[in-house]
């Protein structure tokens, strides 16, 4: 009997405690196991937003894709579902360049749910995964970046990783109205993920596809420099070159060369980061005697000189202590400010200086304020330019901090103890030469909307820099200083072409090289029939090789000139 006692109250307790479970479960937990039900048969799935694309113009053609999307997969498991030989075996019979990871290292995880296997397979491939039959598997529709173009301009376009996000370039800087917004689909799914189209709960986010940017850069003209600058490295084959081509009516940027290149569509296979760099608008430097047209242009339009003025000229000057001496012999005595630009004379540049602080024979700290207000605040030296890319900053210093300030600001005339990027000096001189109007330097010309390329607003004038008898001058002065390439037929007539030499001494464990040394060679000018239709800069440089502006970028510049004339049928002034 008492055993039979025993089981009843066993039995009694047993239905308590199954009862009181329940009635959590049921009133008291209802809600979290509820949640938990729903959570085991709804997907939640993004739904990718489709890249903008990227346009180049052409004179030809009008907006050309650079930058396109192509359709690729990428396949999903399920690990609780998906059997394991099955998925393996189908993966390395389709699309075993495609896998991401090991299969039996996924297995090992306990709990799994989802698992991207392989990325980037096309649709054919897919689709013979997917008659495999294989419980568990989804395929996820992604795009892959394609560079028709293939190594052209990638400095300046950049490249896409693989989480779809922009690195470098256009691609990096403007990632946020390429990429768009993804959107997301909640809906309900069967045992195997699978989503089903019935219920009330279907939640559906619209993906924000990201805008198609057409640049300003032309296509067939950034090609042909390219391959100017080609020839030059078959013959420099350690060197690189930079170029801007820029019009100076409106600021927009026509061609941004860097060279060597890469690949983006295979962005992995550089050996060094560094090669993804755009030089032109990412790292500053010491320009050198292009500097020389705006310490003129300073003091001209400050009316404290004019070209004809004279100085004298004895071949170097002591300032602070320190030698200054002409890198050009050039002409001893009296001489005018015409020939100090045309022999890029050294003490050229710092008698202007003098002038500007009202001084015949001393560097002043009025003449000092006058040199940086016009350089910081005016050019915009040391200041973001707001070009649409990753761009530095530059340094100009202050003209009351510091040591040894005279000797700051007399090399400062000749672009030393100060550096710029090659942006920040094209937009400047495009100011120079233009009429003295400063244009935000822009690489984006409009979008793409389906078929139609809808323009941007104009690009405004940011401020005046100097006036435009100033510029007028200016514009004389650079003419003036390329006789010879006139002489020699290299300037075709009819056309109106003036520029500035740069050869820059390169600072190495913080000093400058020997003047025999490593330097960089610029050439900043200007061309067209009358007034400047585009501006070019020109930058070579080689590790541990000694180039200079006039032998090794003059000659850089007289080709892509003259080939810009050319692309755009520029006619000559009768």
């Amino acid at each position: 009997m008492w055993r039979i006692r025993f089981l009843k109250f066993l039995l009694i307790i047993a239905v308590i405690i199954v009862g009181i479970r329940l009635f959590v479960i049921q009133i008291i937990e209802h809600g979290q196991w509820v949640e938990k039900a729903v959570a085991e048969h709804t997907l939640l799935e993004t739904i990718m937003a489709e890249r903008g694309q990227i346009y180049m113009m052409d004179v030809e053609e009008g907006p050309t894709a650079v930058a396109m999307n192509q359709k690729v997969y990428a396949v999903i498991i399920d690990p609780m579902v998906t059997d394991k030989e099955q998925i393996r075996q189908a993966l390395e019979k389709h699309a075993k360049a495609e896998m991401t990871t090991d299969i039996d290292r996924i297995y090992k995880q306990e709990g799994l749910r989802y698992y991207i296997v392989a990325r980037n397979v096309g649709k054919a491939v897919a689709d013979e995964i997917a008659k495999e039959g294989i419980l568990g598997v989804r395929f996820q529709q992604r795009t892959r970046r394609v560079y028709p173009e293939g190594e052209m301009a990638s400095r300046l376009l950049g490249f896409v990783n693989e989480d779809g996000e922009g690195q470098y370039g256009v691609e990096g800087a403007l990632n946020q109205r390429l990429k768009g917004e993804d959107g997301m689909l909640k809906t309900v799914a069967d045992v195997n993920k699978v989503a089903l189209s019935i219920g009330n709960d279907n939640i559906r986010k619209p993906a924000v596809n990201g805008e198609n940017i057409v640049l300003t850069i032309d296509r067939g003209l950034e090609r042909g420099v390219e391959d100017i600058l080609a020839k030059v490295r078959e013959k420099k084959v350690g060197a690189q070159v930079a170029t801007i081509v820029m019009d100076p009516r409106n600021g927009q940027v026509l061609a941004m060369a860097n060279l060597p290149n890469y690949n983006p569509a295979e962005y992995g296979r550089v050996k060094d980061a560094t090669e993804y760099i755009n030089y032109t608008t990412e790292i500053p430097y010491e320009p050198a005697s292009i500097c020389k047209t705006f310490t003129f242009a300073t003091a001209i339009d400050k009316g404290v000189m004019k070209p004809e003025t004279k100085y004298l000229n004895k071949g170097f000057l002591i300032v602070d202590g320190k030698k200054i001496e002409n890198a050009y012999p050039g002409k001893i005595g009296e001489i005018d400010m015409q020939t100090a630009l045309n022999y890029s004379l050294n003490t050229g540049s710092i008698q202007a200086l003098k002038w500007l602080g009202g001084n015949e024979t001393e560097i002043t700290q009025e003449g000092r304020g006058e040199l940086y207000n016009y350089f910081y605040n005016r050019f915009g030296f040391g200041v973001y330019t707001g070009i649409e890319l990753y761009e530095a900053l530059g340094v100009i210093p202050k003209p009351d901090e510091g040591y040894a300030r005279d000797l700051t600001y007399a090399t400062m005339t000749f672009g030393q103890g100060l550096n710029m990027t090659m942006i920040q000096a094209v937009a400047a001189f495009a100011s120079i030469v233009n009429g003295g109007e400063y244009y935000r330097p822009t690489i984006v010309a409009g979008t793409m909307k389906g078929q139609e390329f809808r323009v941007a607003e104009n690009n405004p004038v940011v401020r005046r820099v100097i006036e435009p008898e100033t510029s007028e001058i200016m514009r004389r002065m650079l003419y003036g200083t390329r006789l010879r390439r006139r002489e020699l037929g290299i300037d075709r007539r009819g056309y109106y072409v003036g520029g500035k030499t740069g050869t820059a001494q390169v600072v190495r464990e913080g000093a400058y090289t020997e003047a025999k040394g490593e330097t960089i060679a610029s050439y900043i000018g200007f061309g067209g029939r009358e007034l400047p239709e585009y501006v070019i800069m020109v930058k070579i440089w080689e590790e541990g090789k000694h180039l200079e502006g006039e032998r090794d970028a003059l000659p850089i510049f007289d080709e892509i000139s003259n080939f810009v004339q050319n692309y755009f049928k520029i006619k000559p002034k009768v």
